[in-house]
Parts: C-alpha cells; sequence; structure tokens
C-alpha cells in the first residue's frame, strides 16, 4: 500500500503537500523523476504504436504486430544504450564531445553518399543491411555534448562574440545544421537551431547576439517554406480558410487528426477503437500518434502524456540549479530543450495549433533512430543527475532491484552428510 510522506507545518499539523514538497527538493529526486517519466513515455508509446499501427501494419505485410516488434526491438536496443549512457561520467562525456561531433557530421554526411535515401521529399536517411538509419537524430545527442564541453571551456570569454561563435556555432553546428537542411528536413533543423541557441541562453550568452541569429534563422525558414509547394501547402492549410473540404490537398492530415480528437472527446473510444486508423489519418503510428492517443483514451491520455514532458522538463530544471557543474547545468539546457521543444512542435501540429512541421513525439512515436537517440539522451541526464551534490552517495547507500530481490528469496539450506 502506497504511503504519502507527511510532514508538519510550523503550527505543528500535518501536511501531505510539505511532505511532497521535501521529497521534490531531494538530491536523488531530479534522477528517479527522469527514470520515472522516461519509463512511462515509452510504455504509453509501445502500447499505442501496437494499436495505432495494426492496421496499416496488416494491410501492408499481413502481419498485425510488424511494426510493433520492430519498435519493441528499438526500444530494448535504446535502453541498454541509455543504462550505459547513464554509467558514463560527467569527465568521460566531456572527453568524447569532439569525436562524437566528428562522428555525427561524418555520418550526416553519407546521406548524400549511394547509402543515402530520399522519403517524402527529404534526403535524411541511411539504408544499411535492410535497415534505415537517420544520422540527425543521433547529431542531436552530438551536438548537445559537444556545446556543452566547448561553452564550458569558454565560460570566461563568452562576453566576446568570437569566443561565442568558434568552434561551437562554427564549425560545429553551422556543419551539422548545413547537411541536414541540404537534406530538406526542416523539422530537424528547427529541433538544432533551438538546440544551440538554448544552450547559448544557458550559458549566460549576451541577448544582443540571439537577434542576429533569430533573424537569420527565420530568414533560412522562411526560404525553405517558399521553395516548398509542399510547405506552403501546410502553411495555408494552418493560417487559411482552405480545410473546408478535408480532401483538398493539404489539409487531409489536420483535419482527420482533429476529427480523432473530436471522437475521442472527454474519456476516449477504448484503447483499440480508434476509427481514424484504418486508413484515414496517415502516419498514425509516428508523427500523429497523439491523435490517437487522444481518440482512444481521450483528454485524459493527452493530458498524461504532456504532463510527463512536463515532469521531464522540471528534472532537468532542477538539474540545472542544484548542479556546481558547468558543463552539466548547460548538457541539461540542451536535452531538455531538445525534448520539450520537440514535443511541443509535434504536439502543436496535431491540435493545429502550429502548421504541420514532421517531427516525431520523443519517446513515443514509432520510429527507430528516434527512439533510440532520445533514449540516450535521456540516459545522458540521469548521468548528469546522478553527478549532483548528495545524489551519488544517497543512491550508492541504496541496494539495486537484483539486490533487493535475492534478498527475499530464502537461501537454499546445504545437506548435512
Amino acid at each position: 500500500m502506497t504511503t504519502w510522506p507527511i510532514r508538519r507545518d510550523e503550527q505543528g499539523r500535518e501536511s501531505v503537500a510539505a511532505g511532497i514538497g521535501e521529497r521534490l527538493r531531494s538530491p536523488v529526486a531530479p534522477y528517479y523523476l527522469l527514470l520515472t517519466a522516461t519509463g512511462l513515455l515509452v510504455s504509453i508509446g509501445l502500447v499505442m504504436v501496437l494499436s495505432a499501427s495494426s492496421v496499416g501494419s496488416y494491410q501492408s505485410s499481413g502481419n498485425s504486430y510488424k511494426v510493433f516488434l520492430n519498435q519493441l526491438m528499438f526500444a530494448g536496443m535504446g535502453i541498454v544504450l541509455g543504462l550505459i549512457a547513464s554509467r558514463i561520467p560527467v569527465r568521460v562525456w566531456k572527453w568524447l564531445a569532439p569525436w562524437g561531433m566528428l562522428g555525427a557530421i561524418g555520418l550526416q554526411a553519407l546521406v548524400f553518399s549511394p547509402l543515402g535515401t530520399d522519403f517524402q521529399g527529404n534526403r535524411n536517411w541511411i539504408s544499411l543491411a535492410g535497415f534505415t538509419l537517420q544520422p540527425s537524430e543521433f547529431g542531436k545527442v552530438a551536438l548537445v555534448v559537444f556545446g556543452a564541453a566547448v561553452l564550458t571551456k569558454k565560460r570566461k570569454v563568452l562576453g566576446r562574440i568570437s569566443h561565442v561563435l568558434i568552434p561551437f556555432v562554427f564549425p560545429g553546428a553551422f556543419l551539422l545544421i548545413g547537411l541536414v537542411l541540404a537534406g530538406h528536413d526542416l523539422g530537424t533543423v528547427l529541433i538544432l537551431v533551438a538546440i544551440t541557441g538554448g544552450m547559448m541562453f544557458g550559458a549566460g550568452v549576451q541577448a544582443r547576439y540571439f537577434v542576429a541569429v533569430a533573424g537569420l534563422a527565420a530568414a533560412g525558414a522562411a526560404y525553405m517554406a517558399v521553395g516548398s509547394a509542399n510547405r506552403m501547402e501546410r502553411i495555408q492549410a494552418w493560417i487559411g480558410n482552405i480545410c473546408v473540404n478535408p480532401d483538398v490537398q493539404g489539409c487531409f492530415q489536420k483535419v482527420h487528426a482533429e476529427y480523432a480528437l473530436a471522437d475521442g472527446g472527454w474519456w476516449g473510444l477504448g484503447l483499440g477503437g480508434s476509427k481514424e486508423k484504418w486508413g484515414l489519418l496517415p502516419e498514425p503510428h509516428n508523427d500523429f500518434i497523439l491523435a490517437i492517443i487522444g481518440e482512444e483514451l481521450g483528454l485524459p491520455g493527452t493530458l498524461t502524456v504532456m504532463l510527463l514532458f512536463v515532469v521531464i522538463a522540471y528534472a532537468c530544471y532542477r538539474i540545472v540549479v542544484t548542479s556546481t557543474d558547468f558543463f552539466v547545468r548547460i548538457a541539461a539546457v540542451g536535452i531538455m530543450v531538445w525534448l520539450v521543444a520537440q514535443a511541443m512542435l509535434n504536439i502543436g501540429s496535431v491540435i493545429g495549433m502550429l502548421p504541420i512541421i514532421g517531427v516525431p513525439l520523443p519517446l513515443v512515436s514509432s520510429g527507430g533512430s528516434a527512439l533510440i537517440a532520445a533514449l540516450i539522451g535521456m540516459g545522458i541526464l540521469l548521468s548528469l543527475a546522478r553527478s549532483l551534490p548528495g545524489a551519488k552517495a544517497s543512491l550508492g547507500s541504496k541496494p539495486s532491484l537484483l539486490r533487493r530481490t535475492l534478498a527475499v528469496v530464502p537461501a537454499p539450506r546445504l545437506r548435512r552428510r
């Protein structure tokens, strides 16, 4: 039976809220909050990928579980890599930073080799041995670690623009973002730009420098949008009044996502009860999985997913304000901006507050590269949380799950001769 932590206030009265507040201020709170939120989001994602993809998977392959089994395999790989990342000390991440960035840029450049493949007008994938890999997802991890290491070394000279830009922005972020931009993946470019700007802001770079960077980013995004008929149709569907007929080009996904949320109403149609996944809503298990969550699980389902991202953001905030290591603080900012900004773009696209940008919902949507990269990012956050003052000692004093399990197993009796 669960017992709520109870503390007494100044008047001696028992207060559950005070007990919960004390737990949240604990040095190990960020670690357990991140662990819990990650586990719940991945679990919800697996269940909803199975539900949302079953119909389309059966139609394409005759196996309702094909997409789900692939996602389950990627989740297992991501969890293993995330656990390894969580045990890597902060000093090792600092050492790996430049090599990881070089590897990410080299991997991204391979999309323009014979190994690269196109999908819906974007060239951002590598096909190898029957599997496809999206290098830009792992570029997000590399950009965070590289940026944190560089900004930490240049902490005392960040008041000078040359030290702010070199080598974090140029050539590091510039080359990575440029390669992704050359592949016409605007959604990923927006996330990479947000990570770069967020880490610079977290490092205390003067605000006036962001005006020029924001102007260049806006001009680049506008150029990419105007140069693509597909993107212009999505923008017109968002700000215009052309979606009275859902069959109009650019409106189909937007309108059917709204249909799914409307059909779900307050409490949903029940798990597996979605109508839109029957060939009506494109990408129901990927970019628009939140619409299926809303249709089947209703408002409580969508709010639960959003709340879990708020929990991740709060845990990152606690790492930033608690840690005394500048690298830890900037890396936590970078991963927080990555996951929260991507979640906001995805959710905004699904509910119609933003144009359809084409980014998955982190830890929930189908997609092997995105899931594995996000779990590695969460593993890095766990490593950062373990480095907080008092956290390592507290976590080390508690027995592991294996030891707690073996403690309740009776020991075998030795037979007397």
